[in-house]
């Protein structure tokens, strides 16, 4: 137990806490629940005789704070996910493991499906990009040359279709690079 214990959160403290979350990170309505959860969590732990109607009510007011923030605007599941789509495809993920992402952290359905990128093209860049961190096809350094079935398992892993990838893979270094410089601009 603390030396100092923890107040009891109230809808007060718990829209602070969450305020202070959403001022530095990026949350969907799930993730800034987590949180708000755990703190709330944290004070049953070492708060003394806590009983299981305090901690429901608390996750209760926890649903309130969160509610509240949504119709504010300040948790926007759908701009969350699009910003997130769009900067894990600029990294090089793939449209799967964009949606594993975006399930992770509580989006799903139609939200999720509307945030990824639709095109090919983009697919394809986001290929390149991951071809080009690892250093595989027209990106291979001389004299290292990559199996192709190594290099074609990197990006199945990576969760990229197997067209996307042998595109990827036998494009020209300066097609891949116009490509990518494409896609960073959008």
């Amino acid at each position: 137990m603390a030396d100092h214990p923890l107040p009891k959160p109230d809808d007060a403290s718990l829209h602070e806490a969450a305020l202070r979350y959403l001022a530095r990170y990026a949350a969907s309505r799930v993730g800034v629940t987590r949180v708000l959860d755990r703190r709330v969590a944290r004070w049953a732990r070492e708060a003394a005789g806590v009983e299981p109607e305090q901690v429901l009510e608390l996750r209760a007011a926890v649903r309130r704070v969160v509610d509240r923030l949504e119709k504010s605007g300040l948790i926007n599941d759908a701009l969350y996910a699009a910003s997130r789509a769009r900067s894990l495809t600029k990294a090089g993920r793939s449209r799967r493991a964009v949606a594993a992402h975006l399930g992770a952290r509580g989006i799903g359905g139609a939200v999720a499906a509307e945030a990824l990128p639709q095109s090919e093209e983009d697919e394809l860049a986001a290929c390149i990009i991951l071809v080009r961190r690892r250093r595989l096809g027209p990106f291979a350094a001389e004299g290292r040359e990559v199996d192709r079935m190594k290099a074609l398992g990197v990006l199945a892993r990576a969760g990229f279709a197997q067209s996307v990838a042998q595109r990827a893979l036998d494009m020209d270094i300066e097609e891949a690079e116009e490509r990518v410089i494409r896609l960073r601009q959008d």
